[in-house]
């Protein structure tokens, strides 16, 4: 079995022309799983022509409002502006603190947002604990530094395995929870120096994927300043296999 990625949204919280914040679609058998919905995933969806309004499942890295700011206009679009109107369940998954995240929204927007008029399905979900998405498909998560609630993703199917940092800081256990994956789609947040350890640069998302012995590496999350040194030469330096340096609408096959 395959997975096929988009990276619908590769930027950040800043404003960018041609970067939308972090959402990324996948897609293997009948599962249509968003990973993050930042500002812009909306509209992005349907700009790359894939079937946002027959999504199955939401999956939130951590709470950054670049990572779940648009999640209500999601849920607002599904509600009102599918032909027929909805009626398939979505699953929404999250860090713990998911579904409190959830009813504040509601408190903020209405109560719309959790009773959207189909069934919505609201989970914390626990790290080290694989989630079933489907018969033979599961995500799986493990904490990352990022945030309190930070955690990366990994979509396994037959053995295929994409694994999501979201945002990160360096992190051995990430490295061995990773290794061996198929693909790896890692932030690339910023130039050296790194302001913290929150975050990765074109270096250590290089040692990351090398550490992991991921097959290969797709790069995402670029603040403008990263962009202008040369993510390729600094990432060889750390790591031998193909990177890709993801775009807005971004296809990859894995599997």
């Amino acid at each position: 079995m395959s997975l096929s990625l988009v990276t619908v949204g590769t930027g950040t919280a800043a404003p960018s022309r041609a970067r939308s914040s972090p959402a990324h679609w996948v897609e293997t058998g009948d599962i249509r799983l968003l990973m993050d919905c930042g500002a812009g995933t909306v509209h992005r969806l349907a700009r790359f022509d894939l079937p946002w309004d027959r999504v199955t499942h939401v999956a939130l890295t951590h709470f950054h409002t670049d990572h779940v700011g648009e999640l209500p206009a999601l849920l607002f679009a599904l509600r009102y502006a599918t032909v027929p109107r909805r009626s398939e369940p979505l699953v929404l998954l999250g860090p713990p603190g998911t579904v409190e995240l959830l009813d504040r929204m509601a408190a903020a927007f209405g109560p719309w947002v959790s009773a959207p008029g189909f069934p919505l399905v609201t989970l914390d979900v626990v790290p080290d604990e694989p989630f079933p998405l489907a018969a033979d498909v599961w995500l799986e998560c493990v904490k990352v530094p990022h945030t309190a609630e930070s955690i990366a993703y990994a979509v396994r199917a037959d053995g295929v395995r994409l694994v999501y940092t979201g945002d990160t800081g360096p992190s051995d256990a990430l490295a061995a929870w990773a290794a061996g994956c198929e693909l790896l789609l890692a932030e690339c947040s910023l130039p050296e120096p790194l302001p913290d350890d929150t975050h990765l640069t074109p270096r250590l998302a290089g040692e990351l994927a090398h550490r992991a012995a991921a097959k290969r590496l797709v790069l995402t999350h670029f603040y403008p300043p990263v962009e202008a040194v040369d993510i390729a030469a600094l990432v060889a330096g750390a790591f031998a296999g193909p990177v890709s340096l993801a775009n807005d609408g971004g296809r990859f096959v894995i599997g």
